[in-house]
């Protein structure tokens, strides 16, 4: 088992990265001492898959153990779906000492983090990712949120766990789609700060993609590190610091919102979209060189994200975009690489350059 120390005053936490040790949970919230009661939020499909194990791990450990099960995919992060869950844990908390599980992927760990940040005015919670993308990017950080039919994420805390258990024996569950979807954010972590974990994910994704897991624990382990550093340095996403998480995601967000939410695209496919969009504002404003834009478009290609842009209008894309919350006083602002392992953020970038990089991904397929 590998150890990251997030260091955040009485907000610090460790992120343990292991692999087929689940047992090991139920002692490590002992030793928190966070509460005796669990509510576990996930949704069906995990909890039929792992749930008998969890429970029977927490309740030899001195546990009660309460399932709250919530819809699967975006839609579980309505302002309907938390107001739900609130009642039901209301319901549960009767001189009881509860803290909240979030069991399951990115969607399961925002809703069950808000959730917390906001119940009683904050109770503990843990994450417990089951995706690659949870357990390289949103399960770590703090940032918890529910979206709105405007946009996603608009409703939302920070409020820190108590601990981030990653086991890699989850992922073996996943079907590839979800392995390269989690790949997008572990890209991202290359482009913005290690040339050398770019480099990394280009020679060994199809190790990946075979669910190779000391591949896998080699890329949990060093995403959970660089965001474990951003954020100390940053924890309230005010210092401009934390911001360069973002690269991909103001075009990415926007194409979610813009197809409601449905499967067309998943978080991760839809950040990669978002990152070529960056790398072809940054190329036309001579800020990338071509060789290094070449490459991350290459290993976005390689690793199976999608390159095509379909189904959903240019003109909802960029009306989704305005309700973004990275506009900041009305200007936009995008996170643009400079080269591998460095990116800048860019404010007020004129509307025709973002127009123009979003209708290249409706073309990409003819290039």
């Amino acid at each position: 088992m590998k150890k990251i120390r997030v260091n955040l005053g009485k907000n610090s936490y460790d992120i343990l990265i292991c692999s087929d040790e689940l047992d090991k949970l139920g002692p490590c919230l002992k030793r928190l001492d966070i509460g005796n009661d669990a509510v576990i939020v996930t949704n069906l499909k995990i909890k039929k898959l792992f749930g008998s194990k969890l429970e029977k791990q927490l309740a030899s450990s001195g546990f009660s153990v309460k399932f709250e099960i919530v819809s699967d995919g975006e839609k579980a992060k309505s302002e309907k779906e938390c107001m739900r869950l609130l009642n039901n844990i209301s319901k549960i908390d009767t001189l009881r000492r509860i803290f909240i599980v979030a069991l399951g992927g990115g969607v399961t760990g925002d809703l069950a983090g808000f959730t917390a940040s906001v119940y009683k005015r904050g109770v503990p919670y843990v994450q417990v990712p089951t995706t690659l993308l949870s357990q390289v990017d949103s399960a770590i950080g703090g940032k918890t949120a529910i979206d709105l039919s405007a946009g996603k994420n608009l409703v939302g805390a920070f409020y820190q766990p108590k601990l981030v258990f990653s086991d890699m024996s989850f992922l073996k569950s996943l079907p590839e789609k979800e392995i390269i979807s989690g790949l997008a954010e572990a890209i991202k972590y290359g482009i913005i700060t290690s040339p050398e974990f770019f480099g990394f994910i280009e020679k060994n994704y199809a190790k990946i993609l075979r669910y190779d897991r000391k591949c896998l624990q080699h890329v949990v382990y060093e995403c959970s590190s660089i965001k474990a550093g951003i954020v100390e340095k940053d924890e309230m996403d005010n210092k401009n610091i934390r911001v360069v998480l973002n690269l991909g995601h103001t075009v990415g967000h926007a194409i979610e919102a813009a197809s409601g939410y449905r499967k067309l695209y998943n978080h991760g496919q839809a950040v990669a979209l978002g990152m070529l969009s960056s790398v072809h504002i940054a190329e036309k404003m001579g800020l990338l060189a071509e060789k290094s834009g070449s490459r991350i478009k290459n290993i976005i290609k390689n690793t199976g994200l999608p390159v095509k842009l379909k189904a959903i209008s240019l003109k909802n894309i960029l009306s989704a975009q305005k309700h973004d919350k990275k506009f900041i006083h009305g200007k936009n602002r995008f996170i643009l690489p400079v080269k591998i392992g460095e990116v800048i953020v860019k404010e007020s970038v004129p509307e025709r350059a973002v127009i123009d990089a979003i209708k290249v991904l409706y073309e990409s397929k003819k290039r």
